[in-house]
């Protein structure tokens, strides 16, 4: 019997396998051939994959038949778990910033103020970083 290991243990698969999945079914629903964002192939790097590669395959059928754009983003992929914990030490230093920033808007109801505030910085400088993360998400 050959044993595969799980798909949580093979990432570098994770975009081989959604690019060929995502090029199946847009075919499927005479689609225009969509791209993955580099954030949400991140998205998908980061997720544990419970349900291994047919989870992997259910995630990108739903974003294809739901999406209206010609390129998926995060936004396009929700799970029911939560997504792997990366070790900080396993971050850059602008992925790290990036989180942080993410996490006290949640935490924050999206109060600006407050985010700085507690982030110790401008509101100005978090506008700033914020146009920066809005810019990566979309390319």
């Amino acid at each position: 019997m050959i044993e595969v290991p799980p798909l949580r243990d093979r990432v570098d698969d994770i975009p081989v396998l959604a690019n060929h999945f995502l090029r199946v079914y847009c075919e499927k629903y005479n689609k225009a051939p969509l791209k993955i964002n580099t954030h949400a192939l991140e998205k998908l790097a980061n997720y544990s994959w419970p349900g291994n590669i047919r989870e992997l395959q259910h995630s990108i059928e739903k974003a294809v038949i739901m999406s209206d754009s010609p390129v998926l983003l995060p936004s396009d992929f929700e799970f029911r778990s939560s997504p792997r914990n990366i070790p900080l030490h396993e971050l850059t230093l602008e992925e790290m910033e990036r989180k942080m920033i993410l996490d006290s808007l949640k935490r924050n109801s999206n109060n600006l103020s407050k985010v700085a505030e507690k982030l110790g910085i401008t509101r100005q400088t978090l506008y700033n970083k914020l146009r920066k993360i809005d810019k990566d998400l979309l390319s």
